[in-house]
């Protein structure tokens, strides 16, 4: 669409998570800090939260990208499966072949040995789940006896779940102690300040391939932290829109008034008469 006009590669502002575009700012390159030392101190346990459209999926494939070579790494996005199927899931992470019929306790049991082989040849395995407020009861207490995968001295599994606020007011359920017990290192990830926003801006820009660091204006750049809130996502959905239509214009710079009509173009990007808060109200 603009790819030309403004000389990109590729799409500077896409909504789906590529790792190429992560941008290590305070909350998450200390959320990816938290992970790895809790990670070689032999933690079994760990649990990233944060609102919607703050890039907890990013977050999690980028760390996965840093554990290879270092762990056996076990992706799960999917958290709408029953207790047998996050086990099969897990197992066909692990490379166990799988029956047509397998229940519980078989497949605990290959796990446990794939776990085993690995740990013979100083192999240590973590595995990420991504979405998992979503994931029912009974698969989360499936989830919780893995951690008793372990031998005298470590664990053979390392678990993270990557999930949203709701995931830790479940935890605080009674029915679920027994987990949250068993969580040693948790973190909630924060918006962007606005400050950030630009150098989020700035560094998505370059990766896209564009050599004007001045195409979004200064004060292009405080509108759209304003009416994004400093979330990832809106960031990207007000910039993409602001492109498209300093594109239809033919202006070779987004300003104010481009992000404005972006905003008015989305609901999501509307400022609420609940603002300002302090961080923003400066802008």
């Amino acid at each position: 669409m603009y790819l030309d006009f403004f000389g990109f590669r590729e799409y500077p502002f896409n909504l789906t998570p590529d790792t190429d575009f992560f941008y290590a700012f305070g909350s998450h390159q200390e959320a990816l800090n938290v992970v790895l030392l809790a990670l070689e101190s032999g933690e079994g346990f760990l649990k990233i939260t944060g609102e919607v459209g703050l890039g907890k999926t990013l977050l999690c494939r980028t760390l996965l990208n840093q554990l290879r070579g270092h762990f056996t790494t076990a992706y799960l996005p999917n958290p709408h499966l029953t207790p047998n199927e996050i086990r099969r899931a897990l197992a066909r992470e692990l490379g166990i072949p799988l029956g047509p019929i397998m229940g519980a306790g078989l497949l605990t049991e290959a796990i446990q040995g794939r776990l085993l082989e690995l740990a013979r040849n100083r192999g240590r395995v973590v595995v990420l789940i991504d979405e998992a407020q979503e994931l029912s009861s009974p698969a989360l207490e499936a989830i919780r006896l893995w951690s008793n995968l372990e031998t005298e001295k470590a664990k053979l599994l390392h678990i993270i779940l990557f999930g949203q606020p709701e995931l830790d007011v479940r935890l605080s359920r009674p029915i679920l102690r027994q987990l949250a017990q068993r969580i040693s290192f948790s973190y909630r990830l924060e918006r962007m300040a606005p400050d950030v926003v630009a150098g989020y801006i700035h560094h998505r820009l370059a990766v896209a391939g564009s050599r004007d660091p001045g195409l979004f204006t200064p004060r292009a750049v405080r509108e759209l932290a304003r009416v994004s809130r400093g979330v990832p996502r809106l960031v990207n959905l007000g910039a993409h829109k602001a492109l498209i239509a300093a594109f239809g214009d033919g202006s070779t710079r987004i300003g104010r008034t481009h992000i404005i009509r972006a905003a008015a173009d989305s609901e999501v990007l509307h400022t609420p008469r609940s603002w300002p808060s302090r961080i923003w109200s400066r802008m």
